[in-house]
């Protein structure tokens, strides 16, 4: 066995983000890091954020800081991994991509708390970083610049302190001084002398101490200049402007106080406002922060726990500060980072949840809410009491959400099954956490927003839009063709009906082009028309008995077919009139037409493309010297339905080469590529099935790049991205034409046709694989199953310090907090107001953004929850009993039952997590009652509870039975009629079961929660299940799922993938096998091999045996707590395995991994990669220079197209 390791989406959750100027001066930008991922995000016009590139680091990204030298008017960006090495990036905006300047070793690969790069500090002027290790190490590098004003970065400095744990690390303003980096640090070695029983009870831990360590750049060396206490919850340090913008120094964030702190000043610490619902024994943290700086002016936003955000404001004169103020500013979902843009917008990477972008409408100056400041703890003691500020959450009021960017994270499972009964498969994902907890259909296609739909009198044939000038920024008609009118719309406020536009309205148009000289050109059956403005209107007729069938025209050429075969080329002349160039005779009618747009800089475009009815397509030069000569030819499978030929330079993808795109009437697109220069084709066909419909074939810009659109019976888009060409279906309706549309009101649109209605939408964000329909959840979902006769979904809910309904309804009330105001975190948003005086009411509070009230230790809340996907209605929630909490789910056909299927539910009661213990387990058995699936219709009807001593973590249907793990003991049940009935079991397994999965009639694999696969055979004459074989090495596996009856696929919590399987032989090895008490320290006679073995850098939740469509291949489909969704596809030959291993081979020398990390240390991190290509590094091949290209495909006998072409096939082979 080989597999081929392919991400289908990048993970969502965000580790880090910062801002700058990366690929332009003045150009707002973010960065974040998404684990193994670095992305590059931007504004647009409209507010929108858009991914400008992604790279894959394979490693991970510990932490990263922007920073930028003196005089400089960009920035770079330095990058703390799990390299071992200080990696120093900058984006190259010529490239469109992050490029490597520095790369320093300093220390072992692999994250170690002793090995720095958890923690980064710059020094705001740019002269020094320092990078530090959570215990003991820190590095100090200055940065500077050569005599060629290059980068350059130093030796690294030691400043290191044994026994020393680093909480926080920043760098101090303090101007042109020498830079001074600020520590938050703990010395463990006198907590360790200190750890005597009497200091114990005295509450006598340990001293936090705020360091600041000094680098001299005279000297080049670093000294520990001051040393102070702090308080012992102190987890957040906050760098404040120094030299004339501010006062310096730092804001210490501890639990419920912020303090400010400066060698030789006195401390200003000020008690943060908390929610009155709040209890007064739980502290208040802050988990991020964002710090806004213009001239004269500064604050600091601080993001605490519950999700309030915090607005701090310094009084100083000087470096002398009199006052901190604390005032609450707004409440956003719960954050990783915050970031404030120069051009008034926040971005908040939300921890769970989608990820909130805002714009700002005030600074909160104007706030009548109380402040907290520091001059109430004036002479007051450090354990003194003083009253808070009590605040209670509102609705959004200095701020205003302008987008959202797609978050799974955390996600718990991943099922893919056909819940919305379309007869096609849907991902299902379980995301987020507590109150901002989903459930999300993920379908394969870019999402659509679409903005206006108008009802046509006729059914039109076609559609253009058109511009008055060249010079024009927007659009001014829209053109639609019925069968025998021609139907002229002005593009405006509104969309009105002209009739002096020159274009004739009494014909069908066949092509309608604006030409160079701010004249239109419009193609008819019966000849072609020019209108040009201030000059008579110019036609040529075609032939009697020839009608004009099929046109295409761009900015100087047409190019007309008329019936019988005939080609008729146009040109414009030196005074832009248009006059016949060139005829030839195809012998064949054509089937279609198409120019390729004029290359800058050129006269005219060099090819034109014509499909004839028996199946070619001819590639036609149009140069003076070969004018109307077939230069190349393709015979095809089905009757040509459109061509279109794209120039890659213009698409963005680099080369200058032109993609031919070809629609069949057999609903394929097949695509090729050819020389720009000769015409000559490339043996690199890519087909793909679209629909059942013909491909129709459309121009439209989308990134601001050339791309196409394929209409079958579901629209495609083939678009740039990366740096390479990216096809993917859209979410919408089927088309009948299209074309590019821009606007006043929308900056990058399409306009189309379907049936009789006119449509206007936009594609919403680029490069995503899948687009995702949310259904709200109240609690974190855990597991999941489908009921497979009403294809309903049933989601068992659970969380930890949570209240159920009823009791938080009390909590509530105890508080005095208004219930009825708060939107419930499984209620559907409420729509957007409709106009002026909608928009004046305040809306309720989501309980998914000011969160719900936090319970103590040891109690849960959870639901069981029944959905009908297809109308994204809940059928069905059930609340469990008072602090009871559900983990596994299954739907099971007992026997008795009639074929009819249970949903059993196993919970646990009173669990405490470590060390484990519970009042009592119960296995619940419900019938799905009602019309299935209908909404509101349906409901679950309680048969009734079996009580267990233990954990019910696994549940599978076993041949009209229901295998139970029960703790460490697998069990097997039948249905009674009052309870299950127990009928065997196999115990001792080593400590959880975590998943059961049923092999065959007689065989049955476990996965331990801590020692790998344990097989099982179950004997029905004896009634017995008995292990006969396990694994050599343990794993603490997170996933599982089966492949073949010897053979099975696992995740353990280390990011590792494997597939273990039996030996050919094993049955005959295990005869007489008894438990697995009887074996050698509990271990079993056959010992399995593990065949595949992969590291994927994030932790695997879950996997699944599927083919995704009807056109793909089977493969193992995996999801990471992250959000990422990846393939392994089995390679099904000898030479694909070949091609695939010395390929990667290859990118392993000629792309190494950004940051350092080598590529199969990465894949090898806790054990030897084994049988498995990346094809993420292989996919990198694209973006290599094209003498790379050249020289990696010529050492595998293949040409760059051809490669690409085998990479394209892979990954539509998994889509």
């Amino acid at each position: 066995m080989h597999l081929y390791a392919l991400t289908l989406q990048r993970a969502t959750a965000i580790t880090a983000a910062i801002h700058g100027n990366f690929s332009a001066p003045k150009v707002q930008e973010i960065v974040v890091a998404r684990g193994k991922l670095l992305e590059l995000l931007r504004p647009d016009d409209a507010g929108k954020l858009q991914s400008v590139h992604v790279h894959e680091v394979f490693g991970i990204v510990r932490s990263i800081q922007p920073f930028r030298l003196l005089g400089g008017n960009r920035d770079y960006i330095v990058v703390g991994s799990d390299s071992g090495k200080i990696t120093v990036l900058e984006f190259r905006a010529d490239a469109g991509a992050f490029v490597r300047v520095h790369c320093e070793t300093f220390g072992k690969s692999g994250c170690r708390r002793i090995v720095p790069g958890e923690f980064l500090a710059v020094d705001p002027r740019g002269r020094a970083v320092m990078i530090g290790a959570c215990e003991k190490q820190k590095l100090v590098y200055t940065l500077n610049r050569d005599s060629s004003a290059n980068l350059t970065i130093s030796s690294p400095l030691e400043a290191h302190k044994a026994h020393t744990l680093c909480f926080a690390l920043v760098g101090v303003d303090v101007g042109f001084e020498n830079p001074i980096f600020a520590a938050l640090e703990v010395d463990y070695d006198e907590v360790e002398e200190a750890s005597a029983p009497a200091d114990a009870a005295a509450g006598l831990v340990y001293t936090k101490l705020l360091t600041h360590y000094e680098f001299d750049l005279g000297l080049n060396t670093v000294t520990r200049k001051w040393s102070d206490p702090v308080d012992p919850t102190a987890n957040l340090l906050v760098a404040l402007p120094g030299g004339d913008d501010g006062p310096g120094g730092v804001l210490v964030c501890s639990e419920s106080f912020v303090t400010f702190r400066a060698p030789g000043h006195p401390e200003r610490r000020c008690l943060l406002p908390r929610r009155r619902d709040m209890p007064a024994d739980h502290g208040l943290l802050v988990v991020s922060h964002a710090l806004h700086r213009q001239k004269d002016l500064f604050f600091v936003l601080l993001h605490t726990e519950l999700g309030d955000v915090l607005k701090v404001s310094v009084a100083h004169t000087g470096a002398v500060v009199s006052e901190v103020v604390v005032r609450y500013f707004d409440t956003l979902p719960t954050s990783v980072a915050l970031v404030i843009l120069r051009t008034g917008f926040l971005f908040a990477a939300s921890e769970a949840g989608n990820h909130t972008f805002y714009q700002f409408q005030g600074v909160g100056d104007d706030d009548e809410l109380p402040a907290a400041s520091s001059t109430q703890l004036e002479g007051v003691a450090l354990d003194g009491e003083v009253e808070a500020v009590l605040i209670e959450p509102r609705a959004l009021r200095n701020l205003v959400l302008v987008d959202e960017v797609d978050n799974f994270a955390p996600l718990t499972e991943l099922r893919a099954a056909d819940v919305t009964r379309e007869g096609s498969v849907q991902l299902c994902a379980l995301c987020g956490r507590g109150p901002r907890s989903t459930v999300r259909v993920l379908r394969h296609g870019l999402a659509v927003a679409e903005l206006a739909v108008s009802e046509l009198p006729g059914t039109p044939t076609a559609v253009w839009t058109v511009r008055t000038s060249a010079a024009a920024e927007y659009d001014s008609f829209i053109v639609v063709s019925f069968v025998n009118a021609t139907l002229v719309l002005s593009i405006g406020e509104t969309v009105e009906e002209v009739t002096d536009s020159g274009l004739l309205g009494s014909v069908a148009t066949l092509s309608v082009q604006l030409l160079d000289g701010d004249s239109l050109c419009q193609v008819h059956a019966g000849g072609l028309r020019h209108v040009r403005a201030g000059r008579p209107i110019s036609e040529w007729r075609a032939p009697a008995g020839k009608p004009v069938t099929r046109a295409s025209a761009n900015a100087r050429q047409v190019l007309v077919a008329l019936s019988g075969g005939e080609l008729i080329y146009f040109e414009l002349d030196a005074l832009n009139n248009l006059v016949v160039h060139d005829k030839k005779e195809l012998g064949q009618d054509a089937s279609c037409v198409d120019l390729a747009a004029v290359p800058a800089g050129r006269q005219r475009a060099r090819f034109a493309a014509v499909g004839t009815w028996d199946n070619y397509v001819r590639l036609i030069a149009l140069d003076p010297d070969d004018c109307m000569q077939v230069v190349a030819m393709k015979a095809l499978p089905a009757p040509v339905e459109s061509a279109a030929l794209l120039d890659s330079a213009h698409a963005g993808l680099g080369a200058s080469t032109l993609v031919l795109a070809i629609g069949l009437s057999n609903g394929v697109l097949m695509r090729t590529s050819l020389d720009a220069q000769s015409g000559e084709l490339n043996a690199d066909t890519t087909t793909i099935f679209c629909g059942a419909r013909a491909v129709g074939l459309s121009r439209v810009q989308l990134g601001g790049r050339a791309a196409l659109l394929a209409l079958s019976s579901r629209p495609w888009a083939a678009y740039a991205h990366n740096g390479r060409l990216s096809l993917a279906p859209l979410s919408y309706d089927a088309l009948d034409a299209a074309c590019s549309f821009r606007s006043e009101q929308c900056a990058e649109g399409i306009v189309a046709v379907a049936g009789s209605t006119l449509r206007i939408f936009s594609p919403e964000r680029l490069g995503e694989v899948f687009h995702a329909r949310t259904l709200q959840a109240r609690y974190t979902p855990r597991r999941m199953a489908v009921h497979p006769s009403s294809g309903l979904l049933v989601v068992v809910e659970s969380d930890h310090h949570a209240y159920g309904e009823a009791l938080k309804a009390r909590v509530y009330a105890e508080a005095g907090v208004n219930a009825a105001a708060l939107l419930p975190s499984d209620a559907e948003p409420p729509p957007e107001p409709d106009d002026a005086d909608d928009a004046r009411v305040e809306p309720p509070l989501a309980e998914a953004v000011v969160g719900v009230p936090r319970a103590p230790d040891g109690r849960w809340a959870s639901c069981v929850r029944v959905l009908d996907c297809a109308s994204g209605a809940a059928v069905c929630v059930l609340e469990l009993p008072d602090n009871e909490a559900a983990f596994c789910v299954a739907a099971v056909p007992f026997k008795d039952m009639g074929g009819e299927h249970a949903i059993v539910v196993g919970s646990v009661r009173d669990l405490a997590l470590h060390p484990r213990s519970l009042t009592a387990g119960y296995l619940r058995v419900y019938r799905l009652v009602g019309t299935a699936g209908a909404a509101g219709s349906a409901s679950l009807e309680l048969l009734h509870e079996t009580p267990t001593e233990d954990v019910p973590y696994a549940l599978a249907p076993f041949h009209g039975r229901l295998l139970a793990g029960v703790g460490r003991t697998l069990r097997l049940y039948e249905l009674g009629k009052k309870r299950l009935l127990r009928r065997c079991e196999a115990r001792n397994l080593p400590v959880l079961v975590q998943s059961v999965h049923v092999l065959s009639a007689e065989r049955v694999v476990v996965g331990d929660l801590a020692h790998s696969f344990h097989w099982l055979r179950y004997r029905p004459d004896e009634n017995s299940l008995a292990t006969f074989a396990d694994g050599t090495t343990p794993r603490w596996l997170t996933a599982a799922c089966a492949l073949d009856v010897g053979t099975v696929a696992g995740a353990d919590k280390f990011g590792n993938v494997l597939v273990s399987r039996l030996g050919e032989d094993a049955e005959a090895e295990t005869v007489d096998v008894g438990s697995a008490a009887d074996g050698y320290l509990g271990g079993a006679p056959v010992k399995a091999e593990e065949i595949v073995q992969y590291h994927v850098g994030e932790l695997v939740v879950s996997l699944q045996k599927q083919r995704l469509s009807a056109a793909s291949h089977e493969c193992v489909l995996f999801a990471t707590n992250m959000g990422g969704i990846g393939a392994l596809l089995p390679v099904r030959s000898r030479d694909d395995i070949d091609f695939l291993k010395h390929l990667e081979m290859h990118m392993r020398q000629e792309a190494p991994p950004l940051c350092g990390r080598d590529h199969m240390f990465f894949r090898s991190a806790f054990f030897p990669v084994k049988d498995v290509t990346d094809g993420d590094l292989c996919e990198q091949f694209a973006s290599l220079p094209m003498t790379a290209q050249r020289s990696i495909a010529h050492e595998l006998d293949r040409t760059p197209s051809e490669v690409l072409k085998k990479l394209d096939d892979l990954r539509n082979s998994v889509l």
